[in-house]
């Protein structure tokens, strides 16, 4: 379970919830306990490729074991990561 400080509790970000994401981005699923999520409990914390936007939505690539697999994730549920090459 997700826990959020005292002071931010139902509160959200307005900057997470309209930001701007480009296909290949490299994000991070980070549940918002403000706001409900259509994503399975599983997907907290895993990172995955951005592959389109559908309506207010992303599509994510996220890997599942050896096979590949897409969800449909709100923006403020997703974080931004740098990817180190």
């Amino acid at each position: 379970m997700v826990k959020k400080k005292i002071r931010t509790k139902g509160k959200i970000q307005f900057s997470r919830y309209f930001q701007k994401l480009e296909k290949g981005d490299s994000v991070a699923v980070v549940k918002e306990p403000a706001i409900p999520s259509s994503f399975p409990k599983r997907l907290q914390g895993r990172t995955g490729l951005v592959e389109e936007k559908r309506g207010k939505a992303y599509i994510i690539k996220l890997k599942d074991q050896k096979k590949e697999k897409k969800f449909i994730i709100d923006p403020i549920h997703l974080k931004k990561i740098k990817q180190i090459k």
